[in-house]
């Protein structure tokens, strides 16, 4: 039952993101630039009982992704903005989004020894 709650509570925010951005799509833009995802996921993980030791974790985890999930926005909207198919520059962003993170890691190693 716990799942099933989890999923429709989730399910109805992520539908009135996607009604706000059929009226309005630069405040369900803004709207969805919210960590909604990442709140969500911190308050389900603590209803759950999990440590704070595992909020934590979990929340520079999501720090990480940042820098790349930015990257791969970028990418996305320039694509679409120059006529780019949206799948194609889905594609070509979640690519640099890859690209973007193994850079990020190869760097943070070299920085961290």
């Amino acid at each position: 039952m716990a799942v099933l709650s989890k999923v429709i509570i989730s399910a109805l925010i992520i539908g009135f993101v996607t009604e706000i951005s059929k009226r309005h799509p630069t405040y369900g833009g803004i709207i969805a630039a919210l960590p909604l995802v990442s709140l969500l996921s911190l308050f389900w993980m603590q209803i759950q009982g999990e440590k704070t030791a595992q909020l934590s974790q979990f929340a520079s985890g999501v720090l990480t992704g940042i820098p790349a999930t930015v990257c791969l926005l970028a990418i996305l909207a320039f694509l679409l903005k120059i006529h780019v198919p949206f799948w194609l520059a889905l594609c070509v962003g979640i690519l640099g989004w890859v690209v973007f993170l193994w850079m990020q890691k190869i760097f943070l190693n070299i920085l961290c020894n």
